[in-house]
């Protein structure tokens, strides 16, 4: 009886002192709140309260006292405390004081947590605001980066040592490319396009393995991926430019045309001056320079008249329909034949080509070789001298049958007698006598200037034009400062 008595009142006195251990901590909480006031209270996020511990002692060993007196001498031997204080409670431990970094602050609570009969830690430590004209941070930085500048040091000079023979090495390997694809590609263009490209791709291959050596892989996987992107990108912004270019490789390549050539291109006729990275430059029959985008010269039909000196011309001239056919051609043929400039080989043609209304229409074929001779000049020529047979010949060349309305009439009048007999078609343009100019007989006039070719004046006139400064003439050999394949 008298045991259980004694066990009744060990638990009742348990609970007694947790009461007032309770009411204790709850009213020094209380007077210091009050004590401390609005002013000095520690803002909520700022003040760090330990979580309950598992056990709490009833009779603990170490006193209050002992406990403020060890951490205290903790937080100022460290030396990362401003003003550090340290009030503990009936196991309850209250830190305040100024810590310059969040770590140092948790840092404290961990230390008063882990002390010996604590039961709770109250964390009223705050931080220290740095002042407007504290360097510290910026030397801090400083500090930092140099720290991180001596150590990267042997990457760096590994990196630049790399970086320097990757440029080395895509110089020797374009400049060995230029020579290697010089007697196997005919464009220079293409022999730059390729030598340039294996450079590029040396160096880009360097510049990656400086990356991998820096330790950057990912930045050097979105170099290698970033470059291709931005290549498309590029090419779709700039694809007239880069259509061109391309555009000019291929001819440069195929060569439809060499410099000095007579060609036709969308609809304009001139000699090649110049093909560069861009257009086609011509000058045009008139002596007026061309430009053609050469994306436009590689996908229009193209003449070159020049691939083939010969070429063939062509006229019609009307007889009347009382005059022989067969006379007419035989006439005209005789003209071809004996017309210096007039190719035999192809054989000249006379052809009836039409039965107008008041003519039959012969169609001539000649053949002129246009690099000795101006096809516009023969051209004229012929027509002259076959106008001229046909009229000592007899042969008529009517008028085209015109329908001549008269609004208010014609009066008619009708005379006594046989009317007079009216002269034939034939009759009425028998000429009256030859005309006694020699010069009508003669293969060219003064008038034609000769019959020889004009590309010589045009190109001294395009030599006296204004300088183009488009480029290199990418028809031009370099190695030999002449146009290749030149056509004899």
């Amino acid at each position: 009886m008298r045991r259980l008595n004694f066990r009744y009142h060990r638990v009742l006195r348990a609970v007694l002192l947790g009461f007032l251990w309770w009411g204790a901590l709850t009213t020094t909480v209380i007077a210091q709140d009050a004590a401390t006031g609005p002013q000095n209270q520690a803002p909520p996020d700022k003040e760090d309260l330990s979580s309950a511990p598992a056990q709490v002692d009833v009779q603990p060993v170490a006193q209050d006292e002992e406990i403020r007196r060890r951490l205290l001498s903790v937080m100022e031997a460290t030396g990362w405390f401003t003003n550090p204080q340290v009030q503990v409670q009936d196991g309850v431990v209250f830190l305040s004081g100024r810590a310059e970094t969040d770590e140092i602050k948790k840092w404290a609570g961990d230390l008063a947590r882990n002390t010996q009969d604590v039961a709770a830690v109250a964390n009223r430590i705050e931080l220290s605001q740095p002042s407007a004209w504290d360097f510290s941070g910026a030397w801090t930085g400083l500090s930092s980066l140099w720290r991180d500048f001596v150590r990267s040091l042997p990457f760096l000079v590994l990196a630049l040592f790399i970086l320097a023979f990757s440029v080395l090495a895509g110089w020797i390997a374009a400049r060995t490319a230029r020579k290697f694809l010089r007697r196997r590609v005919r464009g220079k263009l293409l022999r730059g396009v390729l030598a340039g490209g294996l450079g590029v791709f040396v160096f880009l291959a360097g510049a990656y393995i400086v990356l991998r050596v820096s330790g950057l892989t990912q930045l050097a996987l979105t170099v290698v991926g970033g470059t291709g992107l931005v290549g498309l990108a590029l090419g779709i912004a700039f694809r007239d430019i880069t259509e061109n270019f391309l555009a000019s490789i291929f001819l440069s390549v195929q060569r439809p045309f060499e410099t000095g050539d007579l060609v036709e291109i969308a609809g304009a006729t001139g000699y090649v001056q110049q093909l560069n990275v861009r257009a086609t430059v011509l000058m045009s029959l008139d002596g007026n320079l061309v430009q053609i985008p050469n994306a436009t010269v590689y996908k229009t039909v193209l003449q070159n008249f020049t691939t083939n000196p010969n070429r063939r011309e062509t006229f019609v001239v009307g007889i009347g329909y009382d005059d022989a056919i067969d006379k007419a051609q035989e006439v005209a043929r005789k003209v071809l034949a004996d017309h210096p400039a007039v190719l035999n080989d192809p054989e000249p043609w006379v052809l009836a080509d039409d039965l107008g209304k008041a003519t039959v229409n012969l169609r001539i074929y000649f053949w002129v070789n246009g690099k000795e001779n101006s096809w516009l000049k023969v051209r004229s020529s012929v027509i002259r001298l076959v106008k001229r047979a046909f009229q000592l010949q007899g042969i008529s060349m009517p008028d085209e049958a015109r329908e001549v309305v008269f609004p208010r009439g014609i009066p008619v009048t009708l005379l006594d007698g046989i009317p007079e007999k009216t002269p034939s078609a034939r009759q009425r343009q028998q000429p009256d006598a030859e005309p006694p100019s020699e010069e009508l007989d003669a293969v060219a006039t003064k008038a034609e200037a000769g019959l020889s070719s004009d590309a010589g004046e045009l190109e001294q006139q395009a030599r006296q034009a204004k300088p183009l400064d488009e480029g290199e003439n990418l028809l031009r050999d370099a190695e030999q400062g002449r146009p290749p394949n030149v056509r004899e």
